[in-house]
């Protein structure tokens, strides 16, 4: 892994909590990455989260779109978000990032975060918004602004374009994977960690292709049943954080201890929470023949290295959920509106291009679709670079 740009540790001088942000790359002055909160985060968490974006962007870039990719950025603060000194913190922190979120770093939430918080706490600490940075780079600051607000504020059944999104990109990789192997999705069982935003809306768009989804797992357990679970109940029944109320569950479902969902009889298993959730030690309980990892980095090296010697294919993160960052840009800078129709299909377009040259690339390698599309950003990185400078 390169050097980043940029890699600082910040303490709160109220509660002692350190925060991280970590700049791996600008691509014309400036970077773009979420803001995670959560307890145990660490530095050289949010130095992979960063080379991760950095990966993200250049995979989206297409010369011929409005949306040019930006850098890769990260931050991250230690704190569980549940704490009553959450939200103090979080104010601070960005009021101590400022200039960098004011110059070169654009945010967003992430883990633990949702947008919602982080625009309140952005507002406080002073700034003019958490993307302030990438306003100098748009033909219209007015135009495009009003367009990501429209945006944010669509919603389709009950719940916002801006959660979908991402879900609908990795509902459209895993699909991508299916058609590639002539698996059909009836009958193809999906097991799926963490109900929130993005695991949420993963577990939606599967199902209404056509997949059962026989498992969730959140805080308080695992929900399983072989037949298939409501999902529409239980995103209806989930809290602020993803945790879904027991009382609507069905009869046949069963409540399981949380990491039963690894092990459940399922052909996909979507890790859609924590960073770190499949290791070498509990890799060997999967049973399932594609992991699609719908978190940043759930999956850890020598975990993958044991599931591809087994068999599994772990479809990447930095492929798999890159649709909610592009959604951002592809609507700021205009290649989309508004329109949640228009969003979806555009997301599928791109995520199943994506996923069908990264597989095409691992298939003709002979390597696994990580390392397929680590080529991929590789070739892509240099073009960027001549084209836009490798530090402006």
């Amino acid at each position: 892994m390169t050097t980043p740009l940029l890699s600082l540790t910040w303490t709160d001088h109220v509660t002692g909590r350190q925060g991280f942000l970590v700049v791996d790359r600008l691509v014309r002055g400036v970077s773009s990455g979420g803001l995670r909160m959560r307890p145990g985060c660490t530095l050289d968490e949010v130095a992979g989260l960063a080379r991760g974006m950095t990966m993200k962007e250049a995979l989206h870039y297409d010369p011929r779109s409005r949306y040019i990719p930006l850098g890769g950025a990260k931050g991250g603060i230690d704190c569980d978000p549940r704490d009553p000194e959450a939200y103090g913190l979080l104010v601070r922190y960005l009021r101590a990032m400022g200039p960098y979120i004011e110059r070169f770093w654009t945010t967003g939430e992430d883990l633990g975060l949702t947008q919602d918080l982080v625009d309140r706490a952005a507002a406080e600490a002073g700034l003019v918004s958490s993307i302030q940075a990438v306003y100098p780079l748009l033909d219209d600051e007015t135009a495009a602004r009003a367009r990501l607000a429209e945006a944010f504020a669509v919603e389709v059944d009950g719940i916002g374009l801006d959660e979908l999104v991402g879900g609908c990109g990795v509902a459209e990789a895993a699909l991508a994977a299916l058609d590639r192997a002539d698996v059909p999705y009836a009958g193809t069982r999906v097991a799926v960690q963490g109900l929130g935003t993005m695991g949420g809306a993963t577990a939606r768009f599967l199902a209404r292709a056509g997949l059962t989804v026989v498992a969730v797992a959140d805080v308080k357990g695992t929900i399983a049943d072989p037949a298939g679970l409501d999902v529409e109940a239980l995103l209806a029944a989930r809290d602020a954080y993803g945790t879904v109320d027991r009382a609507v569950l069905r009869p046949g479902a069963r409540e399981l201890p949380g990491e039963d969902w690894l092990s459940v009889e399922a052909e996909i298993l979507v890790p859609a929470a924590v960073s770190y959730a499949v290791d070498a030690g509990n890799q060997r309980r999967v049973r399932a023949r594609w992991i699609v990892e719908a978190a940043n980095m759930p999956v850890v090296a020598e975990a993958e290295e044991l599931l591809a010697e087994r068999g599994v294919t772990v479809l990447p993160d930095v492929v798999v959920n890159s649709g909610t960052n592009a959604w951002w840009w592809w609507t700021l800078f205009g290649d989309i509106g508004a329109d949640p129709d228009e969003a979806f299909a555009h997301t599928r377009r791109s995520m199943r291009a994506l996923v069908d040259q990264m597989l095409a690339r691992a298939e003709a390698d002979g390597t696994t679709p990580r390392a397929a599309a680590h080529a991929l950003v590789e070739e892509r990185l240099p073009v960027i670079a001549e084209r836009f400078g490798w530090y402006r």
